[in-house]
């Protein structure tokens, strides 16, 4: 099943600056081929379930290989079954009523 889901994970007890963490799970989604667009507070992600929640799993696994002591998620998940969808028609969607 495709899914699209947001997600903003974040670290505590590391400081104020959480951007070296993002970066770490940036990388993951790099790694695991996934199609994602970075956001100022949080990253929309698409493509096949199983696939898309490894990537969460393992950007838990090493944010807490990298030092954090805790850490706090959001997630908010989309399925569809009439079509397909993607990030980008998503916003397009948008813009286009804003013309």
């Amino acid at each position: 099943m495709q899914v699209m889901i947001d997600l903003c994970v974040v670290p505590i007890g590391v400081g104020v600056s959480v951007s070296r963490y993002v970066a770490a799970c940036q990388r993951i989604l790099d790694e695991a081929g996934l199609k994602h667009q970075l956001g100022p507070y949080g990253t929309t992600i698409e493509g096949e379930w199983d696939a898309v929640f490894e990537a969460v799993r393992r950007c838990h696994e090493t944010l807490h290989d990298m030092g954090a002591p805790r850490l706090f998620s959001t997630l908010k998940v989309g399925t569809r079954t009439d079509r397909e969808q993607t990030i980008e028609d998503k916003l397009d969607s948008v813009r286009a009523k804003l013309q």
